[in-house]
């Protein structure tokens, strides 16, 4: 019946998720989630939101969600960003989606790493967007200076994914001051756990559009909210964009949820040291083991044994119900993805390795 498929659609390679298996009593280290639960402020605003019967729902939420938007630039008030230059979504992808059709998409092509987010690939073939990946260095670095050529706009994650590897902030200045011409979109995934944000440039850089998601050191994952810091020209095109997509990305308990979260900055603080003393002790336990392990700034390693390969090593892992995330691609097939879970999840896979590697 694929014959009532538009041709796009023929040609399309979907992203694939991680993992989100049903079994119970997995030690599950495959989706990069925060092993924390989200702000208890957060979760007593969708409460409230609710109220006892609910009857909150019958009414559609705010199209612009201008709460939110309010509490990202109170929560960046210090680098002197209004709710102007903010611009929100369902989840970073969607974020990501709107950029790659808003201000991406040009008759030049654009730049990414050879190694990054395999969404941003899916987003060039739905909107036709010409790319040139540019490789990462031996140990998986991205070199600004390898991205000196002519562009319709970069893309870059910082830190990486899935490697972790952090650009730090005059890197992303450097960068983003040299492609005057055209938007560089830094994706913030994971910055939380390690680096500094680039929000700090967008007022000196108007092409620069810096996203982010409340679904990793926020720990809301399943609230599915995102949002963009930039020049006020770029965050006009995104709700072009928007407007001409979907008005209202953001339900009510979304809305109510996020504003909360990014005002509680204890909890955020707590739980992202939490993530990276967990890090740094998995670390030293997996090298132990004899494992090389990239340096990383987000809430996941990135590790290969020389000894084992790493789809074997996932599969025997799977076998313990620990579960990991192994990418079939060229330079990372010996390489397995492992997000940092609580202290018991991260001893139950260090055990689990022992038994393996005997």
């Amino acid at each position: 019946m694929s014959h009532y498929w538009s041709p796009l659609v023929h040609r399309l390679t979907p992203y694939v998720p991680g993992e989100q298996p049903k079994l119970p009593g997995l030690v599950k280290l495959n989706t990069n989630e925060n092993p924390y639960p989200p702000s208890p402020r957060a979760v007593a605003a969708m409460q409230a939101e609710l109220g006892a019967d609910g009857a909150t729902l019958r009414l559609y939420p705010d199209p612009n969600a201008d709460r939110f938007k309010e509490a990202v630039a109170e929560h960046f008030a210090e680098m002197a960003i209004t709710p102007a230059q903010v611009f929100v979504g369902n989840g970073s992808d969607e974020v990501l989606a709107h950029a790659f059709m808003a201000l991406l998409k040009h008759e030049k092509p654009i730049l990414l790493p050879d190694i990054t987010y395999s969404f941003y690939p899916v987003y060039c073939g739905l909107y036709a967007v010409d790319s040139i990946a540019i490789p990462l260095g031996e140990n998986f670095e991205i070199r600004v200076d390898d991205y000196a050529r002519d562009n319709g706009g970069i893309i870059v994650a910082n830190p990486n994914a899935p490697t972790g590897n952090l650009l730090p902030l005059t890197e992303i200045e450097r960068l983003v001051a040299a492609h005057p011409q055209s938007v560089c979109v830094i994706d913030e995934a994971y910055v939380d756990f390690g680096g500094d944000t680039a929000i700090a440039l967008v007022n000196r850089h108007p092409n620069l559009l810096v996203v982010r998601t409340l679904s990793k050191s926020h720990s809301l994952a399943g609230l599915r909210v995102g949002y963009a810091v930039g020049d006020r020209v770029l965050i006009e095109a995104l709700e072009r964009v928007k407007n001409s997509f979907n008005s209202y990305p953001l339900d009510r308990l979304a809305i109510a949820g996020a504003t909360a979260a990014m005002a509680d900055k204890a909890h955020l603080e707590s739980t992202r040291r939490a993530v990276m003393a967990s890090r740094a002790a998995l670390t030293a336990e997996l090298e132990g083991l004899g494992f090389a392990v990239l340096p990383s700034a987000a809430n996941f390693i990135f590790t290969r044994h020389p000894q084992h390969d790493a789809a074997q090593l996932a599969a025997e892992l799977r076998q313990r119900k620990v579960i990991v995330r192994h990418f079939k691609l060229p330079r990372i097939d010996q390489h397995l993805r492992i997000t940092i879970g609580t202290e018991a999840q991260c001893q139950a896979l260090v055990e689990a390795l022992r038994e393996i590697l005997g």
